[in-house]
């Protein structure tokens, strides 16, 4: 599938390890969460980078002692109406300072690229090479934001009052 990332369409160098099959050769591997829990040894002594893919009802925090293993989280959206992986993803950014990738995986849609990235997502695996002018568009259409968040992005009371909004709300 095509990936978006830094505001580009960019050929995705990570290889999905299957639960069920030897672990691939790659340089950069993808394992499920089950995976991880019943090889972890054996996936810290292979030299390459590591990802993990969580699905929806797997919160981050039954692996945070062991973020700073993860070059990359993949955060699954198996349907439109499940969000979970907005909050995972500002969980993972926020609380732990999780500071790899962030990658949005499954129905990752066109009207919510832009919320995924406010989140802390900064890469969207897409279902086609057309959505990249429409991660473009949605990135333009809303220039003003009413609340901070993990994007640095200044928002409307920082913007109004100079950023007394934003030092006030650091000193809370």
């Amino acid at each position: 599938m095509p990936l978006i990332k830094n505001d580009t369409l960019i050929e995705d160098s990570w290889v999905a390890a299957n639960d069920d099959e030897p672990l691939p050769l790659a340089e950069a591997i993808i394992v499920s969460l089950e995976r991880w829990q019943a090889s972890r040894g054996e996936l810290l002594a292979r030299n390459g980078r590591l990802g993990l893919r969580l699905k929806s009802d797997q919160s981050p925090v039954l692996v945070a002692e062991d973020l700073e293993h993860f070059d990359l989280i993949a955060l699954e959206f198996p349907k439109f109406k499940d969000g979970r992986a907005y909050s995972y993803a500002r969980l993972l950014r926020e609380r732990y300072g999780y500071k790899g990738e962030l990658r949005a995986v499954g129905e990752v849609l066109r009207d919510q690229l832009i919320f995924m990235h406010r989140c802390g997502f900064d890469a969207f695996e897409v279902a086609n090479d057309e959505a990249l002018d429409a991660w473009r568009q949605a990135a333009r259409e809303i220039s003003v934001w009413y609340q901070p968040a993990t994007d640095r992005r200044p928002w409307a009371a920082h913007l109004r009052h100079g950023g007394a909004a934003e030092r006030r709300a650091r000193s809370a």
